[in-house]
């Protein structure tokens, strides 16, 4: 490749972020106000200690799901766009059905654990005995209505503006939901069919606009060609290994301090954690929509420009995020405890104090954003497993050493793992960029 190309190809790249982070935006910035409406209604609705019990089981749920699902849309992704790219669009097609088996098995997986796990957290975790049947079921349902390779599909096919009319439909049913539910007979019941029916509506509509877009190759007879897309993608069983082992980790590391704050201290306190917790992930969603416009993007420049303009890319994109971060913070410590008040009413405003520790380690996670898309582009993703757990592990071994003190110093243990994470992450990635272009340089 030609120097001209090259600098033609740099600015594409940053054109092509902003285009998708621009999408995802307005989709998620109605996600975003639709989900402070939701959950100002679940929280007033239902009052702290029922609040605690709908957050504990919704986390348990969260947990399941992460432990017993695979990143099946930076799978297809990552092999799918090189097939794209060359004209094999039948193995694309393959791909992605291979994609939604994955999915499937993941989630007959996370049923079984669900039974032989749900009961044994459930006396630990005080999880009320009215409300154990519900919410093993519950569990169950999500299971099944958590999809990830559909989406995976629609933004190998660039097709970010679909991402987002399909990611609102579980956004605006819940906030329909919530209202429906308000008005009639408010009940930790009713929310959790709600969410549960509400996930299937939205898995189902994901992958009919999936469909539609590839009908010729998006074909069940690929069903039985598994074996020929396993052969035909060498290095996908190790990725899809690497990437499980390593969402699982973060799950634990997102699920784990909620659960160990309802554990350690109670139900009401889980349901304030949760509060201040919802509000903090604001960053974290935003870090979600980044990465999701940052990595498909990231993956093309990898195999489609020099190390070095790669190299500058990411500093670029690390740079952007970091601004953002600060400024963020910034904002979420001044006016998070007016927020939290308004939205969950005086009975919550104890989350106030512990939303700042949790902002803070949302700003950490957000201005690594790119990372993960570099050291998956690059064959490093064991990378960032080994540095998540190594997180765990501090995190771990911190909310022991405060497990007699509150849910606020849970909190700063947070903070302090992510901090590790950040420091740790950015360390690997450049060792990764300089030795990428040392590298081509020797060449």
């Amino acid at each position: 490749m030609d120097g001209a190309q090259s600098a033609k190809e740099g600015p594409g790249a940053g054109k092509r972020i902003l285009r998708n982070v621009g999408m995802l935006l307005g989709g998620k910035g109605f996600g975003a106000v639709s989900s402070l409406a939701y959950l100002a209604i679940l929280s007033r609705s239902l009052g702290v200690k029922d609040f605690g019990h709908f957050s504990l089981i919704f986390g348990i749920t969260l947990t399941v799901n992460a432990l017993c699902s695979f990143a099946t849309w930076q799978m297809i992704i990552r092999f799918g766009t090189e097939h794209l790219a060359a004209g094999r669009d039948r193995a694309f097609g393959r791909l992605s059905i291979l994609g939604g088996l994955v999915d499937a098995f993941g989630a007959l997986i996370g049923s079984v654990l669900a039974v032989i796990g749900f009961f044994l957290l459930a006396d630990a975790l005080e999880v009320n005995p009215a409300y154990r049947d519900m919410a093993l079921l519950f569990v169950v349902a999500m299971q099944w209505a958590r999809v990830s390779a559909p989406y995976g599909i629609l933004r190998a096919l660039d097709r970010f503006d679909l991402s987002v009319y399909v990611g609102a439909v579980t956004p605006a049913g819940r906030l329909l939901a919530a209202v429906a539910i308000w008005l009639t007979d408010p009940s930790v019941g009713r929310f959790l069919f709600a969410w549960a029916a509400v996930e299937f509506l939205s898995a189902a509509v994901t992958w009919y606009t999936a469909w539609r877009l590839r009908p010729d190759v998006l074909r069940l007879s690929a069903l039985k060609e598994w074996r020929q897309s396993l052969a035909e993608n060498p290095g996908l069983r190790r990725f899809l290994g690497v990437t499980y082992m390593s969402s699982s980790v973060h799950a634990l590391i997102a699920q784990g301090p909620l659960l160990a704050v309802g554990y350690l201290f109670g139900t009401s306190a889980a349901g304030v954690y949760r509060i201040a917790e919802q509000l903090a992930m604001g960053l974290g969603k935003l870090a979600i929509i980044l990465s999701d416009s940052i990595y498909p993007e990231l993956n093309k420049e990898r195999h489609g420009s020099p190390a070095r303009q790669f190299q500058r890319l990411v500093r670029q994109v690390s740079l952007s995020v970091l601004v953002v971060s600060v400024a963020a913070v910034a904002l979420a410590v001044w006016l998070g405890e007016d927020i939290l008040v308004l939205i969950s009413g005086e009975a919550f405003i104890a989350g106030g104090a512990i939303m700042v520790p949790l902002v803070l380690a949302a700003s950490f996670e957000l201005a690594s954003v790119s990372y993960e898309s570099v050291l998956h582009s690059t064959g490093k993703a064991r990378y960032q497993l080994y540095v998540r757990i190594i997180g765990l592990m501090v995190l771990a071994a911190a909310v022991w050493a405060v497990r007699d003190v509150s849910s606020l110093a849970v909190g700063w243990m947070v903070t302090l793992a992510q901090g590790a994470i950040y420091a740790l992450m950015t360390l690997a990635v450049w060792a990764v960029l300089r030795r990428l272009v040392k590298a081509e340089r020797a060449a």
